[in-house]
């Protein structure tokens, strides 16, 4: 039985750009685009519409910031996965993205594949952040690597909270880990709770990182 391709919506103000992007996208029979905007307004609304598996975001979006309304976005249609395609060589830009609520990021100067290679990585739930991204988040949280305070902390999670841990660094989110651990999404919001404060860490980009950095969750091929 042939595999249902996955559904794709770009958002992008540049119609060439958009063409251009769905000509390479579909010409991958895994993959179908289903929807297109070029403004919030249209992406808000053929978001929640289409409910896309991936949502390709440009940054910036003539006089939008498409940053800005990133978490909205995820709202409207909270089962997608949002792969920001990008020229801006920012860092920050690109933490500020991942910490509301994309999985992956791409530089549009990478060749073709890669983004393709994204697609489908972003599409299982996995995390898309080259390395060399990576390395200069990691840099950012500039802490001794695994001295005896970090294996206190280590130590003091339970095997549920590395478990927990693990799916983050995937990229799954809260309702996605419940449901291969087989707990409720709340029991899954506790157990992050705890980890924040044990690890001492604020938001869900830090853990990736720390997990990262400390072996509790694999890094992104």
């Amino acid at each position: 039985m042939t595999a249902r391709p996955i559904t794709i919506m770009i958002i992008d103000d540049h119609v060439v750009i958009r063409s251009g992007l769905r000509m390479l996208i579909e010409h991958d029979q895994r993959m179908q685009v289903v929807a297109q905007a070029g403004n919030k307004a249209e992406a808000l609304e053929r978001a929640a519409a289409t409910n896309p598996d991936v949502i390709i975001l440009d940054l910036l979006l003539g006089d939008e910031d498409g940053l800005s309304f990133l978490p909205e976005l995820c709202e409207a249609s909270q089962n997608s996965r949002v792969l920001v395609l990008t020229g801006v060589q920012n860092p920050d830009a690109h933490r500020r993205a991942i910490r509301r609520g994309a999985m992956g990021i791409v530089l549009k100067e990478h060749a073709a594949d890669k983004l393709l290679k994204a697609i489908l990585k972003v599409n299982e739930g996995e995390v898309w952040i080259e390395r060399s991204m990576m390395g200069s988040m990691i840099q950012e949280f500039n802490k001794p690597a695994l001295i005896d305070p970090e294996v206190s902390k280590i130590e003091s999670l339970t095997d549920r909270e590395r478990e927990v841990i693990a799916l983050i660094g995937e990229g799954l989110k809260n309702k996605q880990v419940g449901e291969r651990l087989f707990i409720s999404e709340t029991t899954v919001t506790h157990h992050l709770s705890s980890v924040f404060s044990k690890l001492d860490v604020s938001d869900r980009l830090e853990l990736i990182i720390y997990a990262f950095r400390h072996g509790l969750a694999k890094m992104p091929r």
